[in-house]
């Protein structure tokens, strides 16, 4: 039997994404048996980021301040905005260094099953911020999911109504992949989105 507070720890450990029971109880072990000062140090991130980490007033990223150094930064350009469904996703774009607009990041996708529609995702704050006249782009990178999808379509149908341009990530072959390797399903998109 586990004692207690050790119980906890795997508890707690499991609530990450894609961590079940075996791995949460080695990642405790670990930390308690060969890195107490990491689990210390982790233990003491944790704590500070939940105190100090908020969303940001313009774009619901992550940040310390009430506006984060994206949303701040005078260089962005403010006539493009590319709504995202998480910071996650906001950084990956940012490591691109190809893309220099603005972001909204919406928290989630509309998911009915879920109980998860418009209002849930800020949908009302993106409709607020695009209408600020400065806006000409509205850049819709969410997930090639049915969610994701879903909510492009939703997102797109009501940007558009405002007079937006309104444009979609592109999907296709990867750099670099061979086609007889490739799922149909991105092959055909590929021919569909082609120029």
């Amino acid at each position: 039997m586990t004692e207690p507070t050790l119980e906890g720890l795997i508890e707690a450990l499991r609530r990450l994404p894609g961590v079940g029971v075996k791995s949460a109880q080695r990642m405790a072990f670990h930390l308690l048996q060969h890195d107490r000062e990491g689990a210390q140090r982790l233990a003491l991130s944790l704590q500070s980021a939940v105190a100090k980490v908020r969303h940001c007033a313009q774009c619901h990223t992550f940040t310390e301040g009430t506006v984060c150094s994206i949303c701040e930064d005078p260089g962005r350009d403010t006539r493009q905005l590319c709504v995202v469904e998480t910071p996650a996703d906001q950084a990956a774009l940012e490591r691109t260094g190809s893309y220099r607009g603005r972001y909204f990041v919406l928290m989630g996708r509309i998911s009915p099953l879920e109980g998860r529609g418009g209002r849930a995702i800020g949908m009302q704050q993106l409709l607020d911020r695009a209408g600020d006249g400065a806006l000409e782009e509205v850049i819709i990178a969410t997930n090639f999911t049915a969610e994701g999808e879903a909510t492009a379509h939703v997102l797109g149908e009501a940007l558009k109504a405002r007079g937006l341009k309104v444009t979609r990530l592109a999907r296709g072959v990867p750099i670099g992949s061979e086609l007889e390797y490739v799922d149909l399903g991105t092959i055909a998109h590929a021919l569909i989105d082609r120029r």
